[in-house]
């Protein structure tokens, strides 16, 4: 379907504000929208008679343009007020819901409690816990200096939570909905594919359609009650494994072209092979470690590859969001997408055409470049990335408070081993791939790719997949998500060369909503965030931007517009 975005929608989908709030006068916005129907509208105001002294008129001289002086002032502060009410009118949601668990449970076992002082079995101290809700609620920096903690790391920038931002909307005015609550079958399937994800960490993406353990992940997937991965005719399939159904992301190979193709950064090259962590290096796989970790102390060491290698496997995966700079996936993509193709091997790009709206698509004469063009572009995807950060922490600590997989299989394991009664889903703690587990480790404790596991703030929603959502949809609105990809590549079985790939067309599209799946479900191989966690923070981030381009426009005056498909498969036109 096509979706026209119109300045101020009103709107009913759950994520948008819910227009509660009062908009602000109708005829005072009317004017300034038709005050800005153009510069040249402006332009014939002042040629209709706007007051300006003789000095001004003698100073404005000195410039050109369709708008000058106190006019173009006054232009200017007509658009910050049509932003303004743009934002307002979407209005701020009468309620944010979570699922529950806190108050559900008095042991707090369903809520993120990481590096605050727990018992012996990992559950939360009681009196750290309310005192931490405590600090959240007074909501400044020496409220949080208050909380007590169990060990040495400290939390991860509450307060950004709160924070304002300039345009686009309000942090505070996107919604996620509940997260599926502890008991659930939807988070036990959760807990499933992250036990088979562990196992298959080392085996190459490629390798799953003829691995063994890959095909028994897949039958134990589709088995489950309610387990939300993309299937093929109801099943999850070897070629659906641990990916997401977005547009695109089930087809070719797993990882996207935009983490492995040959990045030209401006007269230097940047080589996509990294540095990886060892094959078989998980941790916390002993209760000990565990406890400690939860506590907020590192008791191990990643122990690294001594070989660079293209990303083939999860373990690579893991490590490559364990560290990557926020936007830099979606740099990378906008770098090989805007630069043209040469007949070298290193230093080309697949030279990408702009979005259709893009108001310098087929011009002669002129080319974008701080508007519409190549810096402007770069400069979007940071500025984007900022507020996809607030909107995601605010939901993080203020509204969800979610455990970490990490916690969520402690509690699997302390209760298959009879230390206490949780009100665990059948799905989890029977499932072949957790005594697959047990086999291997000993325990039911999710094998993590990192020492100290995830970070300290809560799972939902995902930080990373929040960026991502929000940048490749400021890409896929500036560039031409149609594009074939030229000559695709697949990483070789030793991850140490790119060799053609054949098979089904790769679109521009198609490879970005995969290199947004890789990175947020990469940080689920690694055992830091859960399959909803990805999922709804995708469409976070993708709402994020939406509004931001909005804003964005509205500074333009060349006109032109973003015309792309959602993550949802839906067509709109800003």
């Amino acid at each position: 379907m096509t979706q026209s975005l119109k300045p101020n929608p009103h709107h009913d989908d759950p994520r948008h504000g819910t227009g509660d709030t009062p908009s602000p006068d109708s005829s005072s916005a009317l004017s300034r929208r038709g005050f800005l129907g153009g510069v040249g509208a402006v332009a014939a105001g002042i040629a209709a008679g706007a007051t300006l002294g003789k000095a001004e008129v003698a100073e404005a001289a000195q410039e050109v343009g369709p708008v000058i002086g106190n006019a173009r002032l006054a232009a200017a502060e007509s658009i910050r007020l049509d932003m303004r009410d743009r934002m307002v009118d979407e209005g701020i949601p009468s309620l944010h819901v979570n699922n529950g668990d806190e108050d559900r449970y008095a042991n707090r076992i369903g809520s993120y409690s990481k590096g605050l002082p727990h018992n012996n079995i990992g559950e939360v101290n009681p009196a750290a816990f309310n005192a931490f809700l405590a600090a959240l609620s007074t909501g400044t920096i020496d409220s949080i200096e208050t909380i007590t903690l169990g060990g040495a790391r400290g939390m991860t920038n509450p307060l950004a939570g709160l924070a304002f931002t300039t345009d686009g909307n309000d942090p505070h005015q996107f919604i996620q909905p509940p997260a599926p609550a502890f008991s659930s079958a939807e988070l036990a399937g959760e807990m499933v594919e992250h036990y088979w994800q562990a196992l298959l960490r080392d085996v190459h993406f490629e390798r799953y359609d003829t691995h063994p353990i890959a095909g028994r992940a897949a039958n134990e997937l589709t088995s489950l009650e309610d387990f939300k991965g993309p299937m093929e005719g109801g099943q999850v399939t070897r070629q659906t494994l641990f990916r997401d159904d977005l547009p695109g992301c089930t087809v070719g190979p797993y990882i996207s072209q935009f983490l492995i193709l040959p990045t030209p950064f401006g007269a230097e090259f940047v080589d996509r092979r990294m540095r990886t962590l060892a094959p078989g290096s998980d941790h916390m796989t002993r209760f000990g470690d565990w406890l400690a970790v939860q506590n907020g102390n590192v008791p191990g060491r990643a122990v690294f590859d001594p070989v660079r290698r293209y990303i083939r496997n999860g373990r690579d995966l893991s490590e490559w969001v364990h560290i990557d700079v926020l936007f830099q996936a979606y740099f990378n993509a906008c770098l090989i997408m805007g630069t043209p193709p040469d007949d070298s091997d290193i230093g080309g790009g697949i030279g990408c055409p702009v979005n259709v709206g893009n108001p310098y698509r087929g011009r002669a004469k002129q080319f974008g470049f701080g508007t519409w063009g190549p810096p402007g572009f770069k400069t979007l995807l940071c500025e984007v990335s900022t507020r996809a950060l607030k909107a995601v922490w605010f939901q993080k600590w203020f509204v969800h408070r979610r455990l970490r997989p990490e916690a969520f299989a402690g509690r699997v394991h302390v209760a298959r081993t009879g230390q206490a009664s949780y009100p665990l889903h059948g799905d989890v703690g029977g499932s072949e791939a957790a005594n697959r587990v047990f086999r291997k480790y000993g325990s039911y404790l999710l094998p993590m790719a990192f020492p100290e596991g995830s970070p300290t703030h809560p799972s939902y929603g995902a930080g990373h997949a929040t960026v991502a959502g929000a940048c490749v949809t400021i890409l896929k609105a500036l560039f031409d998500e149609n594009f074939v990809i030229p000559n695709p590549k697949v990483v070789s079985p030793d991850g140490l060369s790119l060799q053609p790939y054949t098979g089904p067309a790769l679109t521009v599209g198609g490879e970005l909503n995969k290199v947004a799946s890789n990175v947020a479900t990469g940080r689920n191989i690694a055992g830091v965030h859960w399959r909803s966690d990805a999922y709804w923070s995708l469409r976070l981030g993708e709402q994020v931007a939406i509004a931001l381009l909005r804003d964005n426009k509205l500074c333009s005056v060349e006109g032109g517009g973003h015309t792309f498909t959602t993550f949802d498969g839906d067509t709109i036109t800003i």
